[in-house]
């Protein structure tokens, strides 16, 4: 247990803080496997029947409560074990990501073994989203602490690969019930094993190379701006920063870019199956591509954000964002199948973008002294869109649907909705102001 402690991680002089990044991204490319879910949605809706859905099996709906179970979990635990996870160091919290994430996985395979819902609510949904929480928050603000000169790109690394979970989850998913799949079985309970014995070897190896700056470390030869002078002095206590205003703007802002992206990811594969007709090994190879978008737009407007400001990032993010979704039907109409792809690739691209550039506007805003606990209570905002923007795509498309909408048409409605919640986030983020000195701690 002593190396598991926060005391054993804590780097050497000389340390080349560069190995770290692999170590955030061991961790997270297996936990945004979440991401990929999308895959499993018919399968595990078919069961019984194997071929095509019989009476008592699953909807697909109500398979899609697991996920957002899942992400809903990832946001209450990253705000309960927040403080939990900066004391004990990024080394236990991963290890207990690990336990938690697999142990899920497991789960879910006798979920499909006994046909018990409840057992895949309970795996892949409570525990495994424990496990996304401790394995989310830890690397980010480790990430954070090493690189004080770049706070945006630091969290778009330590972000990118969570949203570059789907490249390999979704691919794999699909593959591994391919070769597991017999005509009485989908394969998805031999899936959810393998899967959980790979994800593990990954994150034990992220574990064991993971390390955190000393307490008066700073980049080798790197002068201080009068900016990250300032940030360096700024110390906001995270039971402070949430109750501030920013804090919930924040919140919000985070809430509604989240929802509006998240439909789609959870929807990827039933979507471009029901407006593109294409085939299941298409749709997974749709929802490996989302995540290449995903993953790169994490790093790559995250870093941008350290030239516009996070402000400015997060207006680019609701201004094209929501023309982009107000766009997408009109894809779909005329049969512009690639053109679809990229706008939703773009779509996606932002959503990731959000996610990777919130830790380094909350350390602009709070500092870095408590900020992997504070960021863990905002992303409860994740837990909130977790649940409603998947339900909004499943139960509205569902119902659309049910009242003889031909399928390639059963998600404009939801689209156009997703793009105002764009706008009334775009309000938000210009409300943001500097934290008042009251919260700064003394």
């Amino acid at each position: 247990m002593n190396f598991l402690s926060r005391e054993r991680t804590i780097a050497p002089p000389g340390f080349n803080r560069w190995l770290v990044p692999p170590a955030a991204i061991a961790a997270h490319m297996c936990i945004g496997q979440v991401y990929g879910f999308s895959v499993f949605k018919k399968p595990l809706a078919k069961i019984l029947g194997v071929t095509s859905p019989m009476p008592g099996d699953w909807s697909e709906a109500n398979v899609g409560v697991a996920y957002s179970i899942a992400l809903a979990m990832l946001g209450l635990s990253a705000a309960f074990f927040g403080k939990w996870v900066e004391r004990s160091g990024p080394r236990k919290a991963i290890i207990a990501s690990l336990f938690c994430f697999c142990g899920g996985l497991g789960l879910s395979s006798l979920a499909v073994q006994f046909h018990q819902i409840w057992l895949l609510y309970l795996g892949y949904g409570f525990l495994g989203g424990i496990g996304l929480g401790l394995g989310y928050i830890a690397p980010v603000s480790t990430l954070v602490k090493w690189f004080p000169d770049r706070p945006g790109m630091a969290t778009g690394m330590a972000i990118m690969g969570f949203g570059g979970g789907a490249l390999i989850g979704a691919p794999l998913g699909e593959e591994l019930m391919q070769r597991f799949a017999s005509a009485t079985s989908v394969g998805a309970k031999e899936a959810f094993l393998v899967m959980a014995g790979l994800y593990a070897i990954s994150m034990a190896f992220g574990a064991a190379i993971v390390r955190v700056p000393a307490a008066d470390w700073k980049p080798d030869g790197h002068i201080l701006t009068a900016k990250e002078v300032s940030n360096a002095a700024l110390k906001v206590p995270v039971d402070s920063a949430w109750k501030t205003p920013q804090f919930w703007l924040l919140w919000m802002v985070l809430c509604l870019n989240v929802t509006a992206g998240i439909g789609i990811l959870g929807q990827a594969s039933p979507m471009i199956q029901d407006m593109f007709k294409v085939t299941p090994a298409a749709a997974a190879g749709y929802v490996g591509l989302l995540s290449l978008f995903n993953l790169g737009g994490r790093f790559l407007w995250s870093s941008l954000s350290d030239y516009t400001g996070r402000k400015g990032i997060y207006c680019v993010y609701f201004i094209v964002g929501a023309a982009l979704y107000l766009s997408v039907p009109w894809t779909q109409q005329h049969g512009y199948l690639t053109l679809f792809v990229l706008l939703t690739g773009l779509i996606i691209s932002m959503y990731g973008g959000g996610f990777a550039t919130i830790p380094a506007y909350l350390r602009d805003l709070f500092g870095t002294y408590q900020v992997g606990a504070i960021h863990g209570r905002l992303i409860t905002a994740w837990s909130m869109a977790a649940i409603v923007g998947p339900q909004l795509v499943d139960r509205i498309s569902a119902a659309k649907k049910a009242a003889g909408v031909p399928p390639a048409e059963t998600y404009n409605f939801t689209l156009y909705l997703m793009a105002g919640l764009l706008l009334v986030g775009l309000v938000c983020n210009l409300l943001v102001r500097p934290v008042a000195t009251k919260h700064h701690l003394s």
